[in-house]
């Protein structure tokens, strides 16, 4: 357990290990989400009282500045907590906002973008990224801004997947694996692992090993679904290791 100028928070760490990800319920205030929304439907020109405009599976929205209520979200003292725990202290960077948000609309068509994968880690040698590696730069935030359901496009999640991306990564540590060539690989990856669903409330956190193979899915609710996929980087490139959850992870993966 650990506190950061504010509440305690209490990581299941063992559980992070294990299953690649927890959940950090209200790691924000419910009303910082709910201005977020509300700006974020100012930002793409839409209203939540004008559904017939709703003519996209999903827009992205993206924040800029930081400030305000995405500056209370992205630097709350319960993530930073739950992160020290998982990443160590000192072992990550805090962000200056919540970047992009995909934002999942009702709709019958797929958006082209529900593939499993894992996100791309590292920036490369001309910081262009691109790629997926071995020895990842950053982890995965998921903070969620509105109610979201399991008919509400929750990200898919194969709980363990870390595991087998750890083993079937390891070749590429020295080269690291294109980002549009890593389909094959992480569509397999985990394939017979339980599949987790990322629901919750606004406020709720997700906060996902980087080797975690995850996927978007159509929306067959009625409410838009907001939220923001957030990479924070790592002070060190990850290795596997005893010192933290996240490298003693990537150690059962090899090893187990």
């Amino acid at each position: 357990m650990s506190t950061v100028d504010g509440p305690a928070v209490d990581v299941d760490v063992e559980r992070f290990v294990a299953d690649g990800f927890i959940k950090v319920e209200e790691a924000f205030p419910r009303a910082v989400g709910d201005r977020i929304r509300e700006s974020f439907w100012e930002q793409i020109g839409l209203s939540p009282d004008r559904p017939s405009e709703w003519v996209k599976p999903v827009i992205w929205a993206v924040d800029e500045t930081g400030q305000g209520p995405f500056g209370e979200a992205i630097r709350g003292p319960k993530i930073a907590a739950a992160l020290d725990q998982i990443a160590g202290k000192g072992g990550w960077l805090p962000r200056g906002t919540v970047g992009m948000a995909p934002i999942r609309f009702p709709h019958p068509e797929d958006a082209g973008d529900t593939g499993w994968h894992i996100d791309q880690n590292d920036p490369g040698p001309d910081g262009a990224w691109g790629i997926i590696s071995a020895r990842p730069h950053t982890m995965l935030a998921l903070l969620l801004y509105s109610e979201v359901t399991e008919q509400d496009a929750p990200t898919r999640i194969r709980v363990g997947s870390h595991l087998d991306t750890a083993r079937v990564l390891e070749p590429y540590a020295e080269r690291a694996l294109p980002f549009l060539e890593s389909g094959p690989v992480m569509d397999a990856a985990g394939a017979d692992r339980p599949v987790a669903l990322a629901t919750g409330l606004p406020g709720d956190v997700y906060l996902c090993h980087p080797f975690l193979v995850h996927a978007a899915q159509p929306h067959h609710g009625t409410r838009p679904r907001f939220m923001s996929q957030v990479p924070f980087f790592l002070s060190e490139p990850l290795r596997a290791g005893e010192s933290t959850p996240l490298s003693r992870a990537i150690r059962l993966g090899l090893t187990g």
